[in-house]
């Protein structure tokens, strides 16, 4: 009889792990607290339009990547159309100029050469750096923990002539970078992308503008709920189970081995192995009562970044936005007057305009979108007075749309729909530990950082998905629950088995 499979959460780490250990043999049931697939990769609705909660691009879009191959056994490729869009970003400057970070490569130097021909060498090195980034690719095969010496071997020797490369734009900052221009214009764009993330690798900006050049880097038409509900497809046409409303409690226990899960309400299911891939503090601090730990894993708790929560402010408008370019990231625009948010001043805003799926709002109309970085605490602790908490989401979403009034004129009038998303949101329907979306923070000291998928001292049991690979992202996360059924695989002594649907 085939073993039996155990996994916390329905994200896209979990919904993986299910369908990889669905192909080969595994007995696999899925328990998640929401009542929807995909754990931070949604979308929700309202009057109907739809919100999409997470994908801007989809790394492993296209057969360039080395991701490309996941997303086909996921069932992603056969079932999606993804759109390549020429912007990456565009800023807006306060008197009407704009940077953009179109997606050529080519037409990015003439543009940023015309704007700051002063910088020169600069930019030459910026784009550089992209071009470089275009033949980079990780392996993502075989699991790391894996590895034989031959593998390692192979892939350090396919990884040496990006050494340097890797090497340098890991260690500059955004904000490094942006002071090294001369141009105020071009200081001003530069510092805006790296506001919230002054500290972010300047290899988080140059690898992704790489892959948007390659087409390995498409938005999915339908978006982020669609995109989840067709890894769950896949899971259950390969004869997984999920039982939605079910939030899981406790991971039991018997002489230092995962048996089993109690959820909520008291029931308990028993499984050989367990997989969580629900938030990482909730599953060793509260599943697992901090038993199994390390000076290491507390540290990681105690002092590594996150990436910041957010505040989403959504706007279902009567009009379709034409006129704007499609754009990865959208429009980071200034304001007339500053705006003040769990008392963070901002005198920017970066606005998604989706006037490239119309799937996501009626025949006509435009959902729009804005994304605020914040603090998770002054949320968490204004929730508890529901009141204040609904009278401070309709005041950001008031100051909002009159800001956004003044760059598109009549705007106010055209909204028919407005929703505001907070970190406790997140909390709520995710458990994401602090409301972070991403997990660990890109920086230079987890860069590269590998963690491990086990506990100490704890047996059959795993750990998948943004929690445990620091960065983030949908390919990750895909990855670690394709890397844990590998394991599981080699230790069980069985071949490991793909297919595609």
């Amino acid at each position: 009889m085939e073993k039996s499979i155990i996994i916390i959460g329905a994200g896209i780490a979990g919904l993986s792990a299910g369908c990889y250990a669905q192909m080969n043999g595994y007995n696999t049931h899925i328990f998640e607290m929401d009542t929807k697939p995909g754990g931070v990769c949604t979308a929700w609705k309202r009057k109907g339009y739809t919100i999409d909660g997470c994908i801007h691009w989809l790394v492993g879009s296209g057969p360039a990547s080395n991701f490309y191959h996941i997303w086909e056994e996921l069932g992603i490729i056969k079932n999606h159309t993804f759109i390549d869009h020429d912007e990456y970003l565009r800023i807006i400057g306060k008197e009407g100029k704009y940077f953009a970070l179109y997606s050529d490569p080519d037409r990015l130097e003439k543009h940023m050469k015309e704007l700051a021909p002063e910088d020169s060498g600069v930019i030459e090195d910026f784009i550089k750096g992209i071009r470089k980034g275009i033949g980079f690719d990780m392996p993502s095969d075989k699991a790391p923990e894996l590895y034989n010496p031959f593998d390692v071997v192979k892939m350090l020797f396919q990884m040496l002539p990006y050494m340097g490369y890797m090497r340098k734009w890991s260690k500059l900052s955004a904000g490094e970078f942006a002071s090294r221009f001369k141009n105020s214009f071009m200081r001003e764009a530069l510092l805006a992308i790296a506001e919230d993330v002054p500290d972010l690798p300047m290899l988080a900006l140059v690898m992704p503008m790489a892959w948007v050049y390659q087409k390995t880097a498409g938005y999915p038409l339908g978006g982020s709920l669609e995109f989840s509900r067709t890894i769950e497809k896949r899971y259950l046409d390969l004869g997984g189970e999920v039982s939605y409303k079910s939030p899981v409690a406790k991971v039991m226990v018997e002489n230092d081995r995962a048996v089993g899960i109690r959820l909520a309400d008291g029931t308990e299911h028993h499984g050989d192995i367990i997989i969580s891939a629900a938030d990482g503090h909730t599953t060793i601090f509260d599943m697992l009562e901090g038993k199994y730990i390390n000076d290491k894993i507390q540290g990681y708790y105690d002092n590594l970044a996150l990436f910041p929560p957010l505040v989403f402010v959504a706007f279902g408008v009567n009009r379709t936005f034409d006129e704007l370019p499609h754009s990865v990231s959208g429009f980071n625009l200034p304001l007339d007057e500053p705006i003040t948010i769990a008392g963070k001043e901002l005198s920017r805003l970066t606005l998604h305009v989706y006037n490239f799926d119309s799937s996501l709002a009626p025949e006509g109309k435009t959902v729009i979108r804005v994304m605020i970085s914040t603090v998770f605490d002054y949320w968490d602790e204004l929730y508890k007075d529901p009141e204040r908490y609904k009278a401070e989401k309709e005041r950001i979403a008031d100051q909002v749309i009159a800001q956004l009034s003044k760059h598109f004129p009549g705007l106010a009038e055209q909204v028919e729909m407005r929703d505001v998303a907070t970190p406790v949101t997140w909390v709520r329907y995710t458990g994401n530990w602090r409301g972070s979306y991403e997990g660990w923070m890109m920086g230079a000291e987890s860069f590269r950082m590998r963690m491990s998928k086990t506990l100490p001292g704890l047996e059959n049991f795993y750990m998948v998905g943004q929690w445990v690979e620091p960065g983030g992202g949908l390919p990750p996360a895909a990855m670690s629950g394709r890397n844990v059924t590998q394991i599981i695989c080699k230790k069980d002594k069985k071949p490991f088995i793909t297919t595609r649907p």
